[in-house]
């Protein structure tokens, strides 16, 4: 969502950071770019100036200007506005009063609300362990409430069986009473939305409000929208108590301005973003993470955070023991790879380190991308058992069989075999010197406040041709791993630290 502004801001500060020395008038020629590059990313006029004349005000001064890093200073400054603007901390659900607990969605039609329903109930289910109903308000729109069912029954948490007939008043009311009886902690009430905001919809949502007494009100915004879903949150700020803002669809190529002003125009915090169509693909907001992906610093944290929830500690210990016994084959590899995929591929973890924004257009443009990984992964499957287990039957012909049904080269087979055997090299020796201890010195999470200096950008590389040094010139999980696994990733099975607040 941030991609273009972060390149613009990078190209900013690249340029501060290069004097030695700042002047008034080098702060505002940069903070001139600065509000170029917001205003292009569709941030509201009001809040681009309010955000220039916080950072200028600071960076102007004596301790800044005089500083032995200037340019540094200056961007510790926006790092810190932003956060500010982005709204300073997360703002949890507040949902663990007397049950149960009314969280009411509402917006326009399209920006996602019944999808969003059903990601919430998972994330409530599976990470607050809370019993979840979900009732869909909306009788006006063709299976509206057809598409709550399926997403409830994806999620396996109850839905409010259907009435014909009934006003979404008079459904309000029968969730209610059946959410006493089934001893449910959290009630989703899916509104109705329109295309425009019109006077039906804003007095239905009241009277639905008045009803239901919600814990929270959050508005389901678009964040493809930019300014509109901003004039959409202050509308239903005027006649709504919200609570928060969920921004859908932040995988697009939004600008990212909605994510920017909604804090500041409607003093609502952003409590979750959208990452994906599946429905696990809602994540918490926290504004220290987003502006230091913004300014190109990395989520280092969240990165940790989810290799945490996605690799079962179980098969972090015996893929450990394995390794320390210098076994490593094809089977192994196979599930690095599975590891990755689930972590949101080679994209996703790359997004997440920091110094990547510049190479990503270099990355595309050298096919370097998730592509290749399916490719890794398609060789491997075309292998029998026996292959898997032990490469050094592999001849030619073999190779050719492989190559042909992966849809693959003889080449990018011998390219995969090659990596296997000095992945497995490496590992019995490094088992040998250490034993299982040693690989998880190597491999474990470093503590909490060790993790935003585990990785700074002078340890990234600047170019696609040391990228592709980095990576073995073919990505998978392994080179990736274990390039970064001092940064807490799961580097071949190692244990990801769970104490990450």
């Amino acid at each position: 969502m941030f991609e273009n502004l972060t390149e613009k801001l990078g190209n900013v500060f690249s340029s501060l950071k290069k004097r030695g020395a700042l002047t008034e008038k080098h702060v505002d020629e940069a903070l001139k770019e600065v509000r170029m590059a917001l205003l292009e990313a569709d941030v509201s006029l009001p809040v681009v100036k309010e955000f220039i004349d916080q950072v200028r005000k600071r960076a102007v001064g004596h301790e800044v200007l005089r500083s032995i890093t200037p340019g540094q200073q200056v961007i510790k400054i926006v790092n810190d506005t932003l956060i500010d603007t982005l709204g300073s901390n997360n703002s949890p659900l507040e949902i663990n009063h007397s049950p149960p607990a009314i969280i009411l969605l509402v917006g326009l039609q399209g920006s996602g609300k019944t999808t969003t329903a059903g990601k919430l109930a998972l994330h409530l289910k599976t990470k607050q362990r809370k019993k979840v109903m979900l009732a869909s308000l909306d009788i006006y729109r063709p299976a509206a409430r057809e598409q709550l069912r399926i997403l409830g029954e994806q999620a396996e948490v109850m839905v409010l069986p259907e009435s014909d007939g009934q006003s979404p008043e008079n459904i309000t009311k029968r969730a209610l009473a059946a959410s006493k009886v089934q001893a449910i902690d959290v009630l989703i009430l899916d509104t109705a939305g329109r295309t425009t905001l019109d006077d039906i919809m804003m007095k239905e949502a009241k009277e639905v409000f008045s009803i239901s007494k919600p814990s929270e009100t959050i508005l389901v915004a678009d964040s493809l929208t930019g300014q509109d879903a901003v004039n959409t949150a202050k509308a239903f700020k005027e006649i709504l108590d919200l609570s928060g803002v969920i921004l859908t669809r932040t995988d697009g190529d939004a600008r990212g301005g909605a994510a920017l002003s909604m804090r500041s125009v409607t003093g609502c915090p952003i409590k979750f973003v959208g990452t994906s169509e599946k429905l696990d693909g809602l994540e918490t907001f926290h504004p220290d993470r987003a502006a230091a992906r913004i300014l190109d610093m990395g989520d280092v944290v969240s990165l940790v955070e989810k290799a945490a929830e996605t690799i079962a500690e179980e098969d972090a210990e015996k893929m450990m023991e394995r390794l320390s016994k210098g076994s490593f084959d094809m089977n192994d590899m196979l599930k690095q790879i599975g590891q990755l995929k689930k972590l949101g591929g080679l994209s996703g973890v790359m997004s997440m380190l920091p110094g990547i924004g510049k190479l990503q257009k270099q990355m595309a443009a050298n096919n370097f991308d998730d592509k290749v990984i399916a490719k890794q992964e398609a060789i491997i499957y075309s292998m029998t058992l026996k292959e898997r287990k032990n490469v050094g039957l592999l001849n030619a012909s073999r190779r050719k069989r492989i190559a042909s049904g992966s849809g693959s080269s003889v080449h990018d087979v011998n390219r995969l075999v090659k990596q296997q055997q000095e992945m497995a090299r490496m590992i019995k020796k490094v088992g040998k010197v250490g034993g299982i201890g040693g690989l998880k010195n190597i491999f474990s999470s470093p503590k909490e406040n060790e993790l935003s200096s585990s990785i700074d950008n002078n340890q990234m590389p600047t170019s696609i041709e040391e990228m592709k040094k980095l990576m073995g010139n073919m990505p998978n999980a392994n080179n990736l791993f274990n390039r970064f696994g001092s940064a807490g990733l799961p580097g071949l099975g190692g244990k990801p630290s769970k104490k990450i607040k």
